[in-house]
């Protein structure tokens, strides 16, 4: 009998071992993110992943009462490196100057078979009004 584990057949199947985000020292630990929307990784490459990964973070991010501006920290994980472009020009409008200080690398392979991760540390700073949302 094989009992290796099955990878699941859909996103929100998954079970993972962590949690989403987590507060501590003042700031906010975000998981990594994938560009995942209704179930599954979206259509149309990295441009397309790289925006609702980021729009996933901006997500996160509100329900934390925080905003791009907040975040202080982002490591940045692709399935081939050469998307790095691609992908900054997506970033640099989610992110406005000053930018969060980055780490960039190239994985292997990602979960899904996704083009591009991305996690993120923000300031927990006092909590925003409600209603106050990022332009993204």
């Amino acid at each position: 009998m094989d009992t290796r584990p099955v990878a699941p057949k859909r996103f929100a199947d998954a079970q993972h071992p962590y949690s989403a985000t987590r507060s501590a020292a003042g700031l906010i630990f975000i998981s990594g993110l994938l560009g995942v929307t209704d179930d599954d990784i979206v259509p149309g490459g990295i441009a397309a992943e790289a925006r609702q990964a980021l729009a996933n973070l901006g997500a996160r991010l509100e329900e934390n009462g925080r905003r791009p501006e907040d975040v202080v920290k982002t490591t940045v994980l692709l399935a081939d490196l050469s998307d790095r472009d691609a992908f900054d020009s997506i970033y640099a409008e989610f992110f406005a100057e000053p930018r969060p200080a980055r780490t960039c690398y190239a994985a292997g392979a990602l979960p899904y078979g996704a083009r591009v991760e991305v996690e993120a540390i923000a300031s927990a700073g006092a909590p925003r009004e409600a209603g106050e949302r990022a332009a993204w």
